[in-house]
């Protein structure tokens, strides 16, 4: 098990608006091969956006995020950050992460 760390500035729409705004997109990453989960993160006061992704693996992880990035850029977004990790497991079921 692999996460994907990704933030970038945003200047929105963030909630709601995010929310319709991006519905398609979310539907799409729910497809992408060897996602587990996606949790979607904003921050309207500091105009930042981004996701934590699960994946499978380590070559779906880096798939997605050459993917990604490429869209991501094709829509304006600059200064990407992406960041790779692994999974304590043990640790993180003592601490209640769903799923595990």
């Amino acid at each position: 098990m692999k996460i994907l760390q990704v933030d970038f500035p945003s200047p929105g729409p963030f909630g709601a608006e995010m929310s319709a705004a991006l519905r398609e997109l979310a539907e799409s990453i729910a497809q992408e091969p060897g996602l587990i989960w996606k949790l979607w993160t904003e921050n309207a006061e500091t105009k930042e956006a981004g996701g934590i992704y699960c994946f499978e693996d380590l070559d779906s992880l880096n798939a997605y995020k050459d993917m990604h990035s490429a869209r991501l850029t094709d829509m304006g977004v600059t200064n990407l950050r992406f960041k790779i990790f692994d999974v304590n497991v043990a640790l993180s079921k003592i601490d209640r992460f769903p799923g595990l």
